[in-house]
């Protein structure tokens, strides 16, 4: 008789590094997307875990992600919970902060997993000590120390005193337990005047850094929670001019981003980018039109070469004409002598992603207006062919048809999808907006302005405004709103952009006013609140 051997899964210790999502190594994340059983450390921060949350967990309910659970208990017991998962053919994965061989419970793990027959690997972090140092903008230069501490108990201060004078020192350590830091390189010869800097949540969206000198570093941190990075050494003073996260344009700030649920992850990549914390409210929910007729035609029409022009005023345009495509089996190449225009860079690159490049994109005034400008008129010699294809949205204004029209074109007005109000935010998020507990908002359309005010209420009067385009910026001043931003090309780039430097020189702004004046001053925001 001949037996089956049951399979033996894999355990895989990964290094989170200090907390930034964008830390982890691909192998960290080849890892831990291919992995059945994720074993995380309460250290992990909720923002990494939510991430990879988002990126492992399937939408469809018959397939399923892998089980997440916290690790408990001594390390013999995590590892009996890896080697169960393993022995079971799963691929098990104990995530945890900074470096895995930089905590001493994980290298008792791996030895107890090391004692069995059931392969490992084990996959280096950035370290918490070095890593938040550097986001922290203190050089440690060459002769650098860099521990992370489980149990202070345990600490050498002599040779961390030895560290200070050589060069740098960073140490990751509990909030609770600075005072014995403190007590124990005093004790150890460490000069009570010798700056320090301390650093919590550490690459974190909250990340903050305060300095002081080793006698009094302990006051100056209080209120800081969880793991904070202590760095000590001449880097230090460098602290001002190269503490890149804390000094990006918009760091701190909480922006307001309403948008329909599928686009505003694009906008929130790049505020994050730049250091702000993006809060997406969707206003907008795109749905298909009531009457598929319309459509139906058209899509025929682009076949049949009926038309000589498609004109696409939106990123939803263009995905609602290619899912009718896709319904009919049709794909680029039905597109042949058909010319298509757009209205902004965003919109043409939704259709540059399906392999067309656009004739029409305007170089001016991203609007109905500025396409209208660049848009010639037909001519019978030249346009064998004097319709246009505009698929666009129920409540899209009748500007770029008339213009057209005026032009001698015949338009084919077709309604693409429907634009309908989403439900309204949770009751915190709304208190947030009608309070001022936004610093901006930003707005890309008429609509969501509309909807923002109709489901949440107006913002308040301390909050940024920044709009896309003039006929944003036409209907917030209608809803009594000010406009503070608008960027010279109506794109999501330019406009996270524009707010950027508005933040730069409201900063220096703020900067030069005298100290009295500048606690007086009305501006508010993360950016008012660092000089005062």
């Amino acid at each position: 008789m001949t037996r089956t051997r049951k399979s033996v899964g894999r355990i895989t210790f990964v290094g989170a590094g200090p907390g930034d999502p964008g830390l982890l190594t691909r192998r960290a994340w080849d890892a831990l997307t291919e992995a059945d059983h994720i074993v995380y450390d309460r250290g992990v921060p909720e923002a990494l875990l939510s991430v990879l949350r988002s990126a492992v967990v399937p939408e469809t309910e018959d397939v399923h992600g892998p089980e997440f659970s916290p690790a408990e208990g001594v390390p013999g017991d995590v590892a009996k919970v890896l080697l169960s998962a393993a022995r079971s053919g799963l691929r098990a994965v104990h995530l945890v902060t900074g470096d895995p061989f930089g905590h001493d419970s994980v290298v008792k793990e791996v030895q107890a997993v090391a004692r069995t027959a059931v392969p490992f690997e084990v996959v280096p972090g950035v370290g918490q000590a070095s890593g938040v140092a550097t986001y922290a903008g203190v050089p440690l230069g060459t002769a650098r120390t860099t521990v992370d501490v489980d149990d202070v108990a345990t600490l050498d201060f002599e040779a961390l005193a030895a560290a200070v004078a050589r060069g740098g020192l960073a140490v990751a350590v509990d909030a609770g337990d600075l005072g014995q830091i403190r007590d124990g390189l005093l004790a150890a010869g460490v000069e009570g005047s010798s700056p320090i800097a301390v650093t919590g949540d550490g690459t974190g969206e909250t990340q903050y850094t305060t300095a002081s000198v080793v006698d009094s570093f302990v006051e100056a941190a209080l209120g800081f929670s969880g793991r904070v990075v202590l760095t000590l050494g001449h880097g230090v003073k460098e602290r001002d001019k190269l503490g890149w996260w804390e000094n990006r344009p918009l760091y701190g700030w909480k922006v307001l981003v309403p948008r329909t649920k599928e686009q505003a992850g694009v906008m929130s990549a790049k505020l994050r980018a730049y250091g702000a914390i993006p809060c997406e409210v969707p206003t907008i929910a795109v749905e298909p039109p009531r009457t598929p007729a319309q459509m139906e035609r058209a899509i025929k029409g682009l076949v049949d070469g009926r038309y000589a022009w498609v004109v696409f005023t939106s990123v939803n345009a263009v995905r609602a004409v290619w899912e009718k495509f896709a319904e009919h089996g049709l794909d680029a190449r039905h597109f042949g002598g058909v010319k298509i225009a757009c209205i902004g860079e965003a919109t043409a690159d939704a259709v540059r992603a399906f392999g067309i490049q656009p004739e029409l994109v305007p170089t001016g005034e991203q609007s109905s207006d500025g396409l209208l400008t660049e848009f010639a008129p037909f001519d019978e010699v030249l346009d064998p062919v004097g319709r246009v294809l505009l698929p666009r949205a129920d409540i899209a204004t009748e500007t770029l048809a008339a213009g057209l029209t005026e032009r001698g074109w015949e338009v084919d007005d077709v309604t693409a999808y429907r634009t309908v109000r989403a439900a309204p935010p949770p009751a915190d998020i709304r208190d947030a907006i009608k309070s001022g507990g936004f610093d901006a908002v930003l707005f890309t359309s008429s609509s969501t302005v509309r909807n923002l005010v109709g489901i949440a209420g107006k913002p308040h009067a301390r909050t940024v405004v920044a709009v896309i385009g003039p006929k944003t910026s036409d209907t917030a001043t209608e809803f009594g709103l000010r406009v503070d931003v608008q960027p010279d090309h109506a794109a999501v780039p330019d406009l996270v952009e524009a707010l950027a430097q508005y933040a730069v020189e409201l900063r220096d702004k703020l900067a030069a006013m005298p100290a009295k004046q500048r606690r007086g001053s009305k501006v508010q925001g993360p950016t008012a609140l660092r000089f005062r």
